[in-house]
């Protein structure tokens, strides 16, 4: 593990604790949406994250979910989640994580998925695998959609857009073996890389959900791509992962899909 994933690792897992440590007690709640919303331990979380950050590596940019970007070294950019599942937290709903990636020239090339409830340390380096507290993972070996588990969630704006995801799920609930909607896409998309869940589909996410649990797919041995199988950046709204034995076949459900 070299010094910036290790950087990641303790600090993703000392926001985990933090948040995890307050998810019972009563929370202060503001709205950036009709549906989206942001809570005292969001800003928490990140806070210390960006302390560390800006101790550690004071030179390096940031992309956050409730700060302006930090621009300093366009080489090297943190991509950073706090608290992924913001909704879930709020309700005292415990499915949730922190998530922190470093890019390099445009590629990710640090990711971790922290998961306090569960104390679930998720974490890739590009070339070198991923790993689930200490263990290697891989992706699972489904290789028939019908008999896959998916995971998917739905756009803050699912109210006023038709682009919604609601005929997407349609289609693929009668095609898989199940689809689950937990609400944590960073935590959806790592389980793919453990194999928990066979394949992913989202739109409309932002970089800190993606960005982390896209190395540790790739490692895991999965392919991340956009819904028509294109390459995948972390800038990419809309998502496809999976173990790479059903992608194809993701990809022709959703193209088939009205």
């Amino acid at each position: 593990m070299n010094a910036f994933t290790e950087f990641a690792v303790s600090t993703a897992k000392e926001a985990g604790q933090l948040l995890k440590s307050r998810l019972n007690t009563p929370h202060t709640i503001n709205y950036k949406g009709v549906i989206n919303l942001v809570t005292e331990a969001d800003r928490m979380s990140e806070t210390l994250i960006l302390e560390r950050l800006q101790k550690r590596f004071p030179d390096h940019s940031f992309l956050t979910e409730e700060s302006p970007a930090g621009d300093k070294d366009p080489e090297c950019r943190w991509i950073i989640d706090p608290l992924d599942g913001t909704t879930n937290y709020a309700h005292g709903y415990p499915v949730f994580c922190v998530s922190i990636a470093l890019e390099r020239r445009k590629r990710i090339v640090t990711g971790v998925v922290y998961n306090p409830m569960m104390d679930e340390l998720f974490f890739a380096e590009e070339g070198q695998g991923a790993w689930l507290n200490g263990q290697r993972i891989s992706v699972s070996h489904i290789s028939d959609l019908s008999r896959s588990l998916l995971a998917t969630g739905f756009p803050y704006d699912i109210r006023e857009s038709e682009f919604n995801n609601l005929n997407y799920f349609n289609s693929l609930a009668k095609q898989a073996q199940a689809v689950r909607r937990a609400g944590s896409a960073a935590l959806d998309m790592a389980y793919v890389a453990a194999g928990r869940f066979d394949g992913f589909w989202e739109l409309k996410l932002m970089p800190w959900d993606t960005a982390a649990a896209s190395l540790l797919i790739m490692e895991a041995g999965g392919i991340v791509s956009d819904l028509s199988g294109l390459e995948f950046s972390p800038g990419s709204p809309h998502v496809l992962a999976s173990n790479g034995k059903i992608h194809r076949q993701l990809i022709d459900a959703l193209q088939k899909t009205p």
